[in-house]
Protein backbone atom coordinates (compact mmCIF):
# COMPACT_ATOMS: atom_id res chain seq x y z
CA UNK A 1 0.00 0.00 0.00
CA UNK A 2 1.37 2.90 -0.85
CA UNK A 3 2.14 5.98 2.27
CA UNK A 4 -1.26 7.84 0.86
CA UNK A 5 -3.07 4.61 1.84
CA UNK A 6 -2.50 5.68 5.61
CA UNK A 7 -0.20 2.09 6.61
CA UNK A 8 0.64 3.68 9.91
CA UNK A 9 -2.52 5.30 10.81
CA UNK A 10 -4.28 2.16 10.32
CA UNK A 11 -1.06 0.28 12.34
CA UNK A 12 -1.35 2.68 15.28
CA UNK A 13 -5.83 2.33 15.46
CA UNK A 14 -4.82 -1.45 15.23
CA UNK A 15 -2.63 -1.41 17.84
CA UNK A 16 -4.27 0.86 19.71
CA UNK A 17 -7.34 -1.12 19.39
CA UNK A 18 -6.48 -3.90 20.31
CA UNK A 19 -5.29 -2.84 23.46
CA UNK A 20 -8.58 -0.92 24.49
CA UNK A 21 -10.82 -3.95 23.61
CA UNK A 22 -8.75 -6.16 26.42
CA UNK A 23 -9.22 -3.79 29.08
CA UNK A 24 -12.67 -3.21 28.60
CA UNK A 25 -13.89 -6.43 28.42
CA UNK A 26 -12.03 -7.34 31.67
CA UNK A 27 -13.86 -4.13 33.25
CA UNK A 28 -17.17 -5.64 32.16
CA UNK A 29 -16.04 -9.07 33.97
CA UNK A 30 -15.83 -7.05 37.24
CA UNK A 31 -18.64 -4.37 36.80
CA UNK A 32 -21.48 -5.55 34.64
CA UNK A 33 -21.46 -2.41 33.14
CA UNK A 34 -23.27 -2.62 29.74
CA UNK A 35 -21.45 0.56 28.35
CA UNK A 36 -18.03 -1.26 29.28
CA UNK A 37 -19.28 -4.39 27.34
CA UNK A 38 -20.94 -2.44 24.23
CA UNK A 39 -17.66 -0.52 23.93
CA UNK A 40 -15.65 -3.70 23.64
CA UNK A 41 -17.62 -5.19 21.01
CA UNK A 42 -16.72 -1.36 19.16
CA UNK A 43 -13.16 -1.88 19.76
CA UNK A 44 -12.83 -5.66 18.54
CA UNK A 45 -15.18 -4.52 15.60
CA UNK A 46 -12.49 -1.60 14.94
CA UNK A 47 -9.54 -4.11 15.23
CA UNK A 48 -11.63 -5.88 12.41
CA UNK A 49 -12.16 -3.10 10.16
CA UNK A 50 -8.11 -2.14 10.19
CA UNK A 51 -7.26 -5.73 9.66
CA UNK A 52 -9.56 -5.43 6.50
CA UNK A 53 -8.32 -2.29 5.26
CA UNK A 54 -5.07 -4.09 5.49
CA UNK A 55 -6.23 -6.75 3.79
CA UNK A 56 -7.45 -4.57 0.77
CA UNK A 57 -4.23 -2.81 0.29
CA UNK A 58 -2.63 -5.99 0.19
CA UNK A 59 -5.22 -7.62 -2.47
CA UNK A 60 -5.09 -4.02 -3.91
CA UNK A 61 -1.17 -4.55 -5.30
CA UNK A 62 -1.90 -7.73 -7.10
CA UNK A 63 -0.82 -7.14 -11.31
CA UNK A 64 -3.57 -7.12 -13.84
CA UNK A 65 -5.08 -10.16 -15.01
CA UNK A 66 -6.51 -11.03 -18.61
CA UNK A 67 -9.99 -11.17 -16.93
CA UNK A 68 -9.45 -8.26 -14.72
CA UNK A 69 -7.11 -6.20 -17.47
CA UNK A 70 -7.48 -2.66 -15.20
CA UNK A 71 -6.21 -4.60 -11.78
CA UNK A 72 -7.84 -4.53 -8.81
CA UNK A 73 -7.23 -1.37 -7.16
CA UNK A 74 -11.17 -0.96 -6.42
CA UNK A 75 -10.32 -3.62 -3.92
CA UNK A 76 -9.54 -0.94 -1.35
CA UNK A 77 -13.34 0.48 -1.91
CA UNK A 78 -14.36 -2.91 -1.28
CA UNK A 79 -12.82 -3.37 1.75
CA UNK A 80 -13.58 -0.14 3.39
CA UNK A 81 -17.32 -0.46 2.78
CA UNK A 82 -17.00 -3.89 4.35
CA UNK A 83 -15.73 -1.78 6.95
CA UNK A 84 -18.54 0.14 7.18
CA UNK A 85 -21.11 -2.59 6.88
CA UNK A 86 -19.27 -4.43 10.23
CA UNK A 87 -19.36 -0.72 12.14
CA UNK A 88 -23.26 -0.49 11.62
CA UNK A 89 -23.65 -4.52 12.37
CA UNK A 90 -21.68 -5.58 14.67
CA UNK A 91 -20.75 -1.93 16.69
CA UNK A 92 -23.94 -0.06 15.81
CA UNK A 93 -27.06 -2.12 16.56
CA UNK A 94 -25.10 -4.12 19.37
CA UNK A 95 -24.49 -1.36 21.07
CA UNK A 96 -28.32 -0.09 20.25
CA UNK A 97 -29.21 -3.08 21.46
CA UNK A 98 -27.54 -3.53 25.16
CA UNK A 99 -28.45 -0.38 25.67
CA UNK A 100 -31.95 -0.79 25.33
CA UNK A 101 -31.46 -4.25 27.51
CA UNK A 102 -30.16 -1.98 30.03
CA UNK A 103 -32.58 0.64 30.37
CA UNK A 104 -35.55 -2.22 30.70
CA UNK A 105 -33.62 -3.76 32.89
CA UNK A 106 -30.97 -1.46 34.98
CA UNK A 107 -28.63 -2.89 37.68
CA UNK A 108 -26.10 -1.06 39.90
CA UNK A 109 -22.51 -0.87 38.41
CA UNK A 110 -19.95 -3.51 40.41
CA UNK A 111 -16.57 -2.29 41.09
CA UNK A 112 -16.81 1.25 39.66
CA UNK A 113 -13.52 2.14 39.88
CA UNK A 114 -12.48 -0.63 36.52
CA UNK A 115 -14.56 0.71 34.18
CA UNK A 116 -13.97 4.94 34.94
CA UNK A 117 -9.97 3.06 34.90
CA UNK A 118 -10.45 1.32 31.64
CA UNK A 119 -12.31 4.78 29.85
CA UNK A 120 -9.14 7.03 30.72
CA UNK A 121 -6.56 4.57 29.15
CA UNK A 122 -8.86 4.16 26.20
CA UNK A 123 -9.41 7.86 26.04
CA UNK A 124 -5.38 8.14 26.19
CA UNK A 125 -4.95 5.31 23.45
CA UNK A 126 -7.53 6.81 20.79
CA UNK A 127 -6.20 10.05 21.55
CA UNK A 128 -2.79 8.59 20.19
CA UNK A 129 -4.24 7.01 17.26
CA UNK A 130 -6.61 9.98 16.40
CA UNK A 131 -3.40 12.19 16.71
CA UNK A 132 -1.54 9.98 14.21
CA UNK A 133 -4.39 9.60 11.99
CA UNK A 134 -4.55 13.69 11.68
CA UNK A 135 -0.96 13.83 10.90
CA UNK A 136 -1.47 11.38 8.13
CA UNK A 137 -3.97 13.07 6.90
CA UNK A 138 -2.79 16.48 6.84
CA UNK A 139 -0.23 15.80 4.69
CA UNK A 140 -3.06 15.17 1.57
CA UNK A 141 -5.71 17.74 3.02
CA UNK A 142 -4.16 21.07 1.86
CA UNK A 143 -6.10 23.45 1.89
CA UNK A 144 -9.38 21.38 2.21
CA UNK A 145 -11.68 21.46 5.13
CA UNK A 146 -11.66 17.94 7.04
CA UNK A 147 -15.21 17.63 5.95
CA UNK A 148 -14.10 18.21 2.31
CA UNK A 149 -10.84 15.83 2.74
CA UNK A 150 -13.42 12.98 3.54
CA UNK A 151 -15.80 13.77 1.06
CA UNK A 152 -13.40 13.65 -1.91
CA UNK A 153 -10.37 11.51 -0.79
CA UNK A 154 -9.94 8.93 -3.26
CA UNK A 155 -7.81 6.78 -0.38
CA UNK A 156 -10.60 5.22 1.98
CA UNK A 157 -7.97 4.38 4.06
CA UNK A 158 -7.47 7.71 6.16
CA UNK A 159 -11.15 9.03 6.03
CA UNK A 160 -12.78 5.70 7.81
CA UNK A 161 -9.83 5.72 10.01
CA UNK A 162 -10.25 9.36 11.27
CA UNK A 163 -14.30 8.85 11.41
CA UNK A 164 -13.54 5.10 13.46
CA UNK A 165 -11.14 7.04 15.60
CA UNK A 166 -13.21 10.17 16.16
CA UNK A 167 -16.86 8.43 17.11
CA UNK A 168 -14.80 6.04 19.10
CA UNK A 169 -13.34 9.17 21.27
CA UNK A 170 -16.88 10.67 21.23
CA UNK A 171 -18.35 7.18 22.21
CA UNK A 172 -15.68 6.88 25.07
CA UNK A 173 -16.96 10.09 26.49
CA UNK A 174 -20.43 8.96 26.48
CA UNK A 175 -19.60 5.79 28.21
CA UNK A 176 -17.79 8.20 30.93
CA UNK A 177 -20.66 10.21 31.59
CA UNK A 178 -23.09 7.73 31.59
CA UNK A 179 -20.93 5.42 33.85
CA UNK A 180 -20.55 8.69 36.03
CA UNK A 181 -24.15 9.45 36.03
CA UNK A 182 -25.15 5.43 36.72
CA UNK A 183 -22.37 6.34 40.10
CA UNK A 184 -24.00 9.61 41.22
CA UNK A 185 -27.51 9.03 41.11
CA UNK A 186 -27.31 4.84 41.81
CA UNK A 187 -29.07 4.31 39.04
CA UNK A 188 -27.84 1.93 36.33
CA UNK A 189 -29.98 3.65 33.56
CA UNK A 190 -28.07 5.71 32.91
CA UNK A 191 -25.52 3.24 31.85
CA UNK A 192 -27.81 2.20 29.81
CA UNK A 193 -28.79 5.51 28.08
CA UNK A 194 -25.11 6.23 27.46
CA UNK A 195 -24.87 2.51 25.56
CA UNK A 196 -27.55 3.39 23.78
CA UNK A 197 -26.30 7.23 22.47
CA UNK A 198 -22.80 4.96 21.58
CA UNK A 199 -24.99 2.89 19.58
CA UNK A 200 -26.60 5.85 17.50
CA UNK A 201 -23.42 7.33 17.00
CA UNK A 202 -21.98 4.42 15.32
CA UNK A 203 -24.77 3.82 13.04
CA UNK A 204 -24.59 7.20 11.86
CA UNK A 205 -20.68 7.66 11.30
CA UNK A 206 -21.52 4.20 9.43
CA UNK A 207 -24.00 5.24 6.86
CA UNK A 208 -21.62 8.36 6.26
CA UNK A 209 -18.86 5.62 5.34
CA UNK A 210 -21.19 3.72 3.78
CA UNK A 211 -22.13 6.70 1.37
CA UNK A 212 -18.90 7.89 0.63
CA UNK A 213 -17.29 4.29 -0.02
CA UNK A 214 -20.43 3.58 -2.72
CA UNK A 215 -19.70 6.54 -5.02
CA UNK A 216 -15.71 5.47 -4.73
CA UNK A 217 -17.03 1.69 -5.50
CA UNK A 218 -19.32 3.36 -9.09
CA UNK A 219 -16.42 4.81 -9.88
CA UNK A 220 -15.56 8.85 -9.47
CA UNK A 221 -13.94 10.80 -11.93
CA UNK A 222 -10.45 12.47 -11.04
CA UNK A 223 -10.40 15.93 -8.77
CA UNK A 224 -10.70 19.57 -10.18
CA UNK A 225 -6.86 20.32 -10.27
CA UNK A 226 -6.06 17.09 -11.48
CA UNK A 227 -8.46 17.39 -14.90
CA UNK A 228 -7.36 20.84 -15.50
CA UNK A 229 -3.80 20.07 -15.43
CA UNK A 230 -4.90 16.98 -17.87
CA UNK A 231 -6.02 19.39 -19.98
CA UNK A 232 -3.49 21.96 -20.19
CA UNK A 233 -1.10 19.09 -20.82
CA UNK A 234 -3.11 17.25 -23.90
CA UNK A 235 -3.19 20.47 -25.72
CA UNK A 236 -0.22 21.37 -27.48
CA UNK A 237 -1.72 24.22 -29.86
CA UNK A 238 0.18 22.55 -33.00
CA UNK A 239 -1.18 19.28 -33.53
CA UNK A 240 -3.86 18.92 -30.86
CA UNK A 241 -5.86 22.07 -30.61
CA UNK A 242 -8.14 21.31 -28.65
CA UNK A 243 -10.07 18.69 -26.36
CA UNK A 244 -13.61 17.81 -27.76
CA UNK A 245 -14.65 15.78 -24.62
CA UNK A 246 -13.03 14.19 -21.74
CA UNK A 247 -13.68 11.22 -19.37
CA UNK A 248 -11.94 10.34 -16.25
CA UNK A 249 -12.06 7.60 -13.58
CA UNK A 250 -10.08 6.52 -10.54
CA UNK A 251 -9.82 2.44 -11.12
CA UNK A 252 -8.22 2.84 -7.88
CA UNK A 253 -7.07 5.35 -5.52
CA UNK A 254 -3.04 5.74 -7.05
CA UNK A 255 -4.77 4.81 -11.42
CA UNK A 256 -6.49 6.73 -13.22
CA UNK A 257 -8.12 6.48 -16.46
CA UNK A 258 -8.14 8.95 -18.83
CA UNK A 259 -10.61 9.10 -22.29
CA UNK A 260 -10.68 11.84 -24.87
CA UNK A 261 -11.45 12.83 -28.15
CA UNK A 262 -9.10 15.29 -28.87
CA UNK A 263 -9.64 17.80 -32.26
CA UNK A 264 -6.04 17.40 -34.84
CA UNK A 265 -5.89 19.67 -37.78
CA UNK A 266 -7.43 18.03 -41.00
CA UNK A 267 -4.74 17.93 -43.14
CA UNK A 268 -1.90 16.32 -40.64
CA UNK A 269 -0.73 13.16 -41.66
CA UNK A 270 -1.41 10.08 -39.97
CA UNK A 271 2.56 10.28 -38.65
CA UNK A 272 1.74 13.57 -37.25
CA UNK A 273 -0.74 12.22 -35.51
CA UNK A 274 0.67 9.25 -33.87
CA UNK A 275 3.27 11.44 -32.87
CA UNK A 276 1.36 14.16 -31.00
CA UNK A 277 -0.97 11.53 -29.15
CA UNK A 278 2.25 10.05 -27.29
CA UNK A 279 3.28 13.42 -26.63
CA UNK A 280 0.55 14.50 -25.18
CA UNK A 281 0.43 11.16 -23.05
CA UNK A 282 3.78 11.77 -21.84
CA UNK A 283 2.94 15.27 -21.11
CA UNK A 284 -0.75 13.95 -19.21
CA UNK A 285 1.60 11.38 -17.16
CA UNK A 286 4.09 13.85 -16.04
CA UNK A 287 1.51 16.49 -14.51
CA UNK A 288 -0.32 13.53 -12.89
CA UNK A 289 1.19 10.61 -12.64
CA UNK A 290 -1.40 8.35 -11.21
CA UNK A 291 -2.68 8.74 -15.06
CA UNK A 292 -1.59 5.57 -16.25
CA UNK A 293 -4.32 4.23 -18.47
CA UNK A 294 -4.57 6.84 -21.55
CA UNK A 295 -7.15 6.37 -24.60
CA UNK A 296 -6.85 9.72 -26.63
CA UNK A 297 -9.00 9.57 -30.11
CA UNK A 298 -8.10 12.28 -32.81
CA UNK A 299 -11.46 13.82 -34.57
CA UNK A 300 -11.91 16.56 -36.68
CA UNK A 301 -13.44 19.68 -34.50
CA UNK A 302 -16.97 20.53 -35.57
CA UNK A 303 -18.85 23.63 -34.66
CA UNK A 304 -21.58 22.57 -35.13
CA UNK A 305 -21.37 18.95 -33.37
CA UNK A 306 -19.93 20.87 -30.56
CA UNK A 307 -23.56 22.85 -30.15
CA UNK A 308 -25.19 19.44 -29.51
CA UNK A 309 -23.05 19.85 -26.26
CA UNK A 310 -21.01 17.32 -23.73
CA UNK A 311 -22.60 14.50 -25.05
CA UNK A 312 -21.16 11.18 -24.64
CA UNK A 313 -22.81 9.81 -28.01
CA UNK A 314 -22.30 13.06 -30.06
CA UNK A 315 -19.34 12.70 -32.83
CA UNK A 316 -17.55 14.54 -32.26
CA UNK A 317 -19.20 16.13 -29.11
CA UNK A 318 -18.85 19.50 -26.95
CA UNK A 319 -16.44 20.52 -24.50
CA UNK A 320 -15.07 18.21 -21.95
CA UNK A 321 -16.44 17.56 -18.55
CA UNK A 322 -15.47 18.95 -15.20
CA UNK A 323 -16.46 16.75 -12.02
CA UNK A 324 -19.08 18.40 -10.37
CA UNK A 325 -18.38 19.79 -6.84
CA UNK A 326 -19.72 17.42 -3.70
Amino acid sequence: MSASGGTKAIVAALGANLAIAVSKFVAFAFSGSSSMLAEGVHSLADSGNQALLLIGGKKAQREATPQHPFGYGRERYIYAFLVSIVLFSVGGMFAVYEGYEKIRHPHELEHWYWPVGVLVFAIIAEGFSFRTAIKESNELRGTHSWSQFIRRAKAPELPVVLLEDFGALIGLVLALGGVGMALLTGDGVWDGIGTLCIGILLILIALVLAAETKSLLLGESAGIEDVKKIETAIVDGHTVTGIIHMRTLHLGPEELLVAAKIAVQHDDTATEVATAINAAESRIREAVPIARVIYLEPDIYSESEATKGPDREATPGGPAQHPAEH
